[in-house]
């Protein structure tokens, strides 16, 4: 693509977006079976100017909006295991079992693991998108039904994680300059459905039980996603599909982003805990099931606030390096000095704002950090899912830790009720740790990298 031809574009931004585009579109050769760009300028210059405007515009925010419905209902579901935790740990055939978590991790985990992979596939056959959403779709609609008869989350998390990063790279194409506000948007809509969902699958469960529950869910999740499948579409011409399939790994050699991955690991390793014991521990305190879900909605709406506000910090060029190191510190003081010490609603309650805001910001800076080790665009997405995978490590050993970590005996005068002693310390000690592996890089001496400003 002729850099004469590009400067015609009014956008600046699209200058830059495009100035990238040309500079990888001469090497298009080496990649046999893409569409090549034309180099016919009149062509070029027609195809800049048929391009949707990027952050904003109707179609960007339709993107968006279905996007953030998708996330917030097909991945809200699954991080609401917690009242499904507390129902089963009740009923005859679960009772005394130590692997009970192991069925809604096993949907997150699945997500979690699968990321990179989905991503890589995602990247190389932009082409395919749409019909990732339509494969991915029922599936996952699919597997709310089989789990009703199986006690298994496989088949749910596969179709989610063949969908959602098609739709993850559509938005990243609408949404360039705002891309911190735009994945904070998602990020922040599983809280959002997280602040109702609860109730409406406590009340469900309590009165139809488990079985009829996730079949009713399957129902409503296709009644409320289906029609909007037509939205999702992503913004550049299929002639750029080809551009799009190439990423520069150059991030693989930045020290940074591997700090960013250990401190996602070790975070990861704890931060699942509160979501999933919560109702669990209200229950022995004596609470209600209704006032656990409760507890679990007002963490979402927390989860909300927080990850939309950090993912805008790091927009406004604020430190990722600092911000992630701030959240994990105060996420360590909400376990260790809060939960560990609640007998009551009231400080359960005040644990799930501090712990919402600031432990679920962490990964709404994933962007930023992605950022933070590379300015080539073409790399988000990929930092991203390595990211998600290293926060999901955490998530699958969820079951196998809490039968190390849970104990027997509830003593309620003991801290953290005695039986969830262990579990608190180590989220807690997973909190601060993941702050501690970012220290040493933000203070070593001589350490003015560029990166480093932005991360």
């Amino acid at each position: 693509m002729a850099t004469s031809t590009i400067t015609l574009s009014e956008d600046p931004f699209e200058l830059r977006h495009w100035h990238h585009t040309a500079d990888t579109s001469e090497q298009h050769d080496a990649f046999p079976g893409h569409s090549r760009v034309s180099l016919d300028p009149e062509r070029e210059h027609a195809v800049i100017h048929q391009l949707l405007p990027a952050d904003g515009g109707p179609a960007a925010w339709r993107l968006l909006i279905a996007a953030f419905v998708f996330e917030a209902l097909l991945w809200g579901f699954p991080i609401s295991f917690g009242v499904f935790q507390d129902y089963y740990s009740k009923q005859p055939e679960f009772e005394g079992s130590s692997q009970i978590a192991l069925i809604g991790t096993m949907a997150q985990g699945t997500c979690y693991l699968g990321a990179p992979l989905s991503a890589l596939l995602t990247k190389r056959f932009p082409e395919y998108h749409r019909q990732q959403i339509w494969l991915g779709w029922p599936i996952c609609i699919g597997g709310l039904v089989a789990a009703s008869f199986t006690s298994s989350g496989l088949m749910y998390g596969v179709g989610f994680i063949v969908l959602t990063y098609p739709i993850i790279s559509m938005v990243d194409e609408w949404w360039i300059q705002r891309k911190g506000m735009a994945f904070g948007v998602i990020s922040a809509a599983s809280g959002a459905s997280g602040a109702v969902m609860p109730f409406i699958t406590s009340a469900l469960l309590e009165r139809y039980g488990y079985k009829r529950t996730l079949q009713a869910t399957a129902v409503a999740m296709a009644l409320l996603t289906g029609p909007l499948i037509p939205l999702l579409k992503g913004r550049l011409p299929p002639a750029e599909h080809g551009v799009v399939a190439r990423v520069n790994w150059s991030f693989l050699r930045k020290p940074l982003f591997y700090i960013y991955a250990l401190s996602t690991l070790i975070q990861g390793l704890g931060f699942f805990f509160p979501v999933v014991y919560l109702p669990t521990y209200a229950s022995a305190l004596g609470l209600s099931a209704t006032k656990g879900a409760l507890i679990l909605a007002i963490m979402s709406i927390a989860q909300t606030l927080g990850q939309f506000a950090f993912s805008l910090m790091t927009d406004k060029k604020f430190s990722v390096s600092g911000l992630v190191m701030g959240c994990s510190v105060m996420a360590t003081i909400a376990v260790l000095a809060i939960w560990g010490l609640a007998k009551s609603l009231g400080l359960l309650i005040l644990f799930s704002i501090v712990y919402g805001v600031f432990a679920y910001a962490f990964s709404a800076m994933r962007v930023g950090m992605g950022k933070a080790v590379s300015d080539d665009p073409s790399a988000v997405v990929a930092t991203y899912a390595i990211l998600v995978f290293c926060q999901g490590i955490g998530n699958v050993l969820v079951g196998p830790l809490s039968s190390a970590l849970l104990s027997q005996k509830t003593v309620l005068d003991a801290y953290a009720i005695s039986k969830f002693k262990n579990v608190v310390i180590f989220t807690g000690g997973s909190m601060f740790l993941s702050a501690a592996v970012i220290l040493p890089w933000a203070l070593w001496p001589g350490q003015k990298r560029p990166s480093l400003t932005r991360g």
